[in-house]
């Protein structure tokens, strides 16, 4: 008996687990079959399978109206040497299809993800000139289908799209860029669907964007056509944005550099002409520094055939820094011949010496040698008429007439005299320089700056 009431109880066990399993499956089956019966439910309150919907809406009529409204999430970059702008936005469809019109008592709308899109009609607007474009898929694919009784349609998706920008770096980094963003029907017409500004100007919203580079100053839509000869012309929508550089990551990493450079160069117009070492060195380190500034600006810019504004400030500082290094070329130069005149035409005394004078920088310098008047040559007949000869002169000289009031007579000074003047005075191009260069310099950023801020 014992026996039997544990067959009896361990029997009910089963039935027991039995029953609860079958009851779980039942459930599992009905919540399963519930969302069937309701994805049915929707596909048949649309009447999704009682019509084509390869087909627009309204085919073989008029072209059907299709509003478009943008709201611009962010600016994600603006590439210089690929001259292009990668923007997010979401990009709102509105239209009418009056095969999914459906009966509602309480005129309430029906919203739908990307599973229902793939089995309607969606106008098949792309991106103009985009080089590549997504739409964003975390967590679900970012699409949202929202149909209304009365047929009306708002299909809206998030997209991250990577455009075309034609910029001009002719004012660079002093320039503003116009961009747009274009969107066009790819298959249809304006025969069969027209793009149009749901809300006019209020059509385009944006939230607050922040650039690191630029300023944005507008943003406003506007529409156009385009033409293609094989299909015909097609309503085209431009989202337009107009944007400023900021000059101060420039000035600090391009013309405050360049600037102290060129400064730098008339250091030498200080330092004695006869120290050559310290001065050939600073004006090689200023031009190898210059060139590498140059070359930087270069690497991160497109290669364009045309001067850009930031290109004429290099190059112009470039050349001073250049003239710097010449003037001093020229300096030694002069110094070098006016002292070997000196030595060849014997103003050297006897005791003079040469190896200690050059050991310094190879040059002669009138400083290091005593300049002694000659003295007088012993006399003999020759010498005596000579000097004879020249006294007469002057005394027929001094018997002339004085040239009458209001007479002048001046000699003209060669080319060859004033050269021969400025070799024998070389010091003095240091001096003119101090001032030339530093002027000349402060006329030319008057000059840049003014012609570029204006534009």
């Amino acid at each position: 008996m014992m026996l039997f009431k544990g067959f009896a109880s361990d029997d009910a066990g089963r039935v027991v687990t039995q029953i609860g399993g079958i009851h779980q499956s039942y459930f599992k089956m009905k919540k399963s079959d519930s969302t069937k019966s309701l994805l049915i439910k929707s596909e048949q309150l649309l009447r999704i399978e009682d019509h084509d919907f390869a087909m627009r809406p309204g085919f073989g009529g008029a072209a059907i109206p299709v509003g478009i409204d943008v709201q611009v999430e962010s600016i994600d970059s603006i590439s210089e040497v690929n001259m292009d702008f990668t923007m997010t936005l979401y990009l709102r469809h509105y239209w009418q299809d009056d095969r999914l019109a459906f009966p509602s008592s309480s005129n309430r709308s029906r919203t739908f993800d990307a599973r229902l899109v793939k089995k309607i009609w969606v106008p098949d607007v792309f991106f103009v000139h985009s080089k590549r474009s997504f739409i964003h898929d975390t967590t679900m694919e970012n699409i949202m289908l929202r149909v209304y009784p009365d047929g009306n349609i708002l299909y809206s998706v998030r997209i991250t799209v990577t455009a075309l920008c034609a910029m001009d770096f002719s004012s660079f980094p002093l320039d503003t860029q116009n961009c747009s963003l274009e969107l066009e029907s790819y298959a249809y017409n304006e025969n069969d669907l027209m793009l149009y500004w749901k809300n006019g100007n209020d059509s385009l919203r944006t939230d607050e964007i922040v650039l690191s580079q630029f300023f944005i100053e507008e943003f406003h839509p506007s529409f156009g056509l385009a033409f293609y000869s094989s299909t015909g012309w097609y309503n085209r929508l431009y989202i337009n944005f107009i944007l400023r550089r900021h000059i101060f990551f420039f000035m600090l990493q391009t013309y405050f550099p360049t600037m102290l450079m060129v400064m730098l160069s008339w250091v030498s117009f200080w330092i004695d002409r006869r120290a050559v070492p310290a001065r050939v060195s600073l004006g090689i380190t200023t031009v190898l520094t210059m060139s590498t500034i140059i070359t930087g600006v270069s690497a991160s810019m497109p290669q364009v055939s045309y001067v850009k504004a930031v290109d004429i400030y290099l190059w112009a500082s470039f050349l001073f820094v250049f003239l710097s290094v010449i003037e001093y070329a020229t300096v030694n130069y002069f110094t070098t011949v006016e002292e070997m005149k000196k030595l060849k035409g014997g103003k050297i005394p006897a005791n003079f010496n040469a190896t200690q004078t050059m050991a310094f920088d190879g040059c002669y310098h009138d400083n290091d040698i005593d300049l002694m008047p000659f003295p007088e040559l012993p006399s003999t007949p020759n010498t005596e008429r000579s000097r004879t000869a020249t006294l007469r002169t002057s005394r027929n000289s001094a018997a002339e007439p004085p040239p009458t009031e209001g007479t002048r007579l001046r000699r003209k000074k060669s080319i060859k005299h004033n050269l021969s003047f400025i070799m024998s005075n070389s010091y003095m191009i240091d001096s003119y320089s101090r001032v030339i260069f530093p002027m000349t310099y402060l006329l030319f950023n008057i000059i840049y700056w003014s012609l570029y801020s204006s534009r």
